[in-house]
């Protein structure tokens, strides 16, 4: 999810008046085709200049917003918690927040997708969830302030085994930290391999898995490949249609240029759900009060080079392959209209999972990052169905 809008022309040097002067917005004539959101349906020029214009507005009055999300965030609860942090995990400096209004509230871990692409820039949008648990965002190894930490040579060499035994590693501290026996994991999109990986290997650390954006295997991406060109075929979108054919003689085998481009046509071919790009992650970055412009800056770069580690890990993962039993509740909170992570595929795969409890959940009219298109609907089916087991499981240990 991250690459989607570092090479897609979305980076803050090269879409805003910033410019680093060597990219030009040219049409598709096959040269610099990262220098511009790919849509052959429109002028290429007049897109960025569209684009430009909103990112200037939302420019110009982010100090504005920066202060009014500020004072939404302000916690001022007898028992609540407030940390903004690195903690040692993995051997190397790694960024958590934690954020709540009571500290005996169950602990529930955001374990963030892309590759690389965090969600602390997405507080602000669940600060209504802070009354109910305490929310830790993590910046993985590879992504955002962890990877501005440590940089290239510190994260080291990036896998979904290295992330998952980070993640382990955290999921335990923050039970010794928080004084909790267990935590409620939230694994999204790419996030949702990592976070299956993790539950699987130790369930004695959480009380429940909820997945939303969830991978399964490769199955899904060639579902997400039809879907789209049925989307850009039902708007007559004969441009785009060519291109995602062309993307599709690659079998799979895309390079990281070639992974974003596709996406980015997922993205936009469906006008009647939120666009992840446009409407909920470039709104969030640049109105979040807990990054500078230099944070996002190396935000971008975390996400290439996550990208650039863990494509081809990423195109070939197969979680089924971990085994159909988990030994903790396992909850699928999916977009109803997710092309990126199909529905359907991630139906398929939980109808197949065994579990002591596992139920599927549709967010309605919402695509890819359900929980911050819908962050409401999403809080209250916590609520109604994963938070009730959290309080009854610790009061039976």
């Amino acid at each position: 999810m991250g690459g989607f809008l570092v090479r897609s022309g979305y980076t803050l040097n090269s879409c805003l008046i910033v410019s680093d002067g060597n990219r030009s917005c040219q049409k598709q004539d096959g040269k610099n085709e990262d220098a511009c959101y790919l849509d052959r349906n429109v002028d290429c020029k007049k897109e960025r200049r569209n684009m430009n214009f909103n990112i200037i507005n939302t420019l110009i009055t982010r100090k504005k917003n920066q202060q009014r999300l500020t004072n939404d965030l302000v916690i001022i609860t007898p028992n609540s918690i407030v940390e903004k942090r690195f903690v040692n995990i993995g051997g190397i400096d790694q960024w958590i927040t934690v954020r709540g209004e009571d500290r005996q509230n169950p602990v529930l871990l955001f374990v963030h997708g892309g590759p690389g692409s965090i969600y602390s820039i997405f507080t602000p949008l669940l600060r209504s969830w802070e009354r109910y648990f305490t929310i830790v965002q993590w910046d993985q190894r590879g992504a955002g302030k962890t990877f501005r930490k440590n940089g290239k040579v510190g994260s080291g060499i990036l896998t979904f085994d290295r992330l998952m035994r980070d993640g382990i590693e955290l999921a335990e501290f923050l039970c010794g930290h928080l004084g909790q026996e267990k935590i409620i994991l939230v694994g999204s999109s790419v996030g949702s391999i990592t976070g299956t990986t993790m539950v699987k290997r130790r369930p004695d650390l959480f009380s429940a898995y909820v997945g939303t954006d969830q991978n399964s295997s490769p199955d899904a991406r060639k579902l997400s490949y039809q879907l789209t060109l049925e989307w850009l075929l039902a708007s007559g979108n004969t441009r785009g249609v060519k291109a995602v054919e062309k993307l599709g003689t690659k079998k799979g085998h895309l390079t990281p240029k070639e992974f974003t481009k596709l996406n980015q046509w997922t993205i936009k071919a469906n006008p009647t759900i939120p666009n992840m790009i446009q409407d909920i992650m470039l709104p969030a970055m640049l109105n979040s009060p807990d990054h500078t412009l230099g944070d996002l800056m190396d935000m971008f770069r975390g996400m290439n080079f996550s990208t650039d580690q863990m494509l081809n890990e990423l195109m070939t993962a197969d979680l089924r392959k971990l085994g159909m039993r988990f030994e903790l509740p396992f909850f699928i909170f999916q977009g109803d209209t997710d092309a990126i992570t199909p529905t359907a595929s991630a139906k398929a795969y939980f109808d197949e999972l065994e579990a002591p409890h596992k139920e599927f959940v549709l967010i309605k009219q919402a695509g890819h990052l359900a929980a911050f298109a819908r962050p409401e609907q999403f809080l209250n089916e916590l609520l109604q169905r994963v938070y009730p087991l959290a309080i009854e499981q610790r009061k039976s240990a």
